[in-house]
């Protein structure tokens, strides 16, 4: 039986893919408009085909290895909120969204995955979305499933919730269940971050390790036209400060010896998050290397699917798919 495969469009720093690769996928194509993060993917599998487009601009007649997939996944970038409704970016977003829709049209793929924020899957600011995938898709033969999954239920030490679209051909629809959570207890901020916290020495870091005693808030990476290396909006800032965490801003390393760590004296004597422990808090391998400078990886890194959502809903659909693949192939 030939494996299962996928195209994955905005792919950016990989964590989608490296979760469908990890469910037993195999990617006929990748793409991303940014060229770190092209970089990204082809320095952590150069044997991937990545492609250097918009996907606005992607034309799969141009590239038929796309046709004849699995699987289409669009982790598409997460930089929709209250705060950009009416800006550029939001509208680009809906666009990414619209296009989505529009490649099953061309490559037919057997099932489509779009993962975005919450609000995808129930807000009504997306109901318009929502109808216009229905209206373009249930006519070609799929049913829908929309739905919230959140990291933290799948080894991710963050509270990270993702909205999600599943459109299945009609006939395997019913052998398609949403994945359910993989751990009992969460992963903390201090679990995943203690160990690089002490490696150059810092006295203090199983200290701070029990203090930062909860999963991380949403990490944001924000978009190239705004959004600084910090670790998210004001609540976020506030929760982390609970933890002992500077998070309006990144280090360039982890402690060393000599760093004094006392909150009560103010954020210059709070941990600071490397990009590198951001990747972790997002449960990217350690091998997985990021390129760029610090804000353009912190960047890609917060807009990425952490790799365990991506495997959980890869074996979703590879339980709706295998063992059929081969019929499909054939018919």
């Amino acid at each position: 039986m030939r494996p299962l495969t996928f195209v994955d469009v905005c792919s950016g720093a990989g964590g989608l893919a490296l979760g469908l690769e990890q469910a037993g996928f195999e990617p006929r194509l990748l793409l991303d408009d940014d060229d770190l993060a092209v970089r990204t993917l082809r320095t952590n599998r150069p044997h991937w085909n990545v492609l250097h487009t918009d996907l606005l601009d992607f034309d799969p007649a141009e590239h038929p290895v796309s046709y004849d997939v699995d699987l289409l996944a669009a982790g598409l970038p997460r930089v929709k909120s209250s705060a950009t409704v009416g800006r550029t970016d939001s509208r680009t977003e809906v666009r990414l969204l619209e296009a989505a829709v529009y490649l099953v049209h061309a490559i037919r793929p057997r099932a489509v995955l779009i993962e975005n924020v919450p609000g995808l899957a129930h807000s009504d600011e997306y109901q318009q979305f929502r109808d216009f995938a229905r209206a373009e898709l249930s006519h070609l033969g799929y049913e829908f499933s929309w739905f919230v999954v959140n990291a933290v239920d799948f080894g991710v030490p963050q509270n990270r919730k993702q909205g999600v679209l599943v459109a299945v051909e009609r006939h395997r629809a019913k052998a398609f269940r949403p994945p359910t959570p993989t751990v009992q207890e969460p992963k903390t901020v201090g679990a995943a971050l203690g160990p690089s916290m002490a490696s150059r020495g810092w006295q203090d870091a199983a200290r701070w390790a029990a203090q930062a005693d909860r999963p991380a808030p949403t990490l944001v990476g924000g978009s190239k036209n705004r959004g600084g290396a910090d670790l998210g909006p004001t609540g976020a800032k506030r929760t982390w400060e609970t933890m002992g965490v500077n998070a309006h801003t990144l280090g360039d390393e982890v402690p060393g010896p000599e760093f004094l760590w006392d909150p009560e004296l103010g954020r210059e004597n709070m941990v600071k998050i490397t990009a590198e422990q951001a990747a972790l808090l997002q449960a990217f391998p350690e091998s997985w290397a990021i390129t760029g400078l610090k804000t353009a990886r912190y960047r890609q890194i917060g807009q990425a699917t952490p790799p365990p959502v991506g495997e959980a809903l890869g074996r979703a659909f590879a339980e709706a798919l295998d063992g059929d693949s081969a019929v499909s192939a054939a018919g």
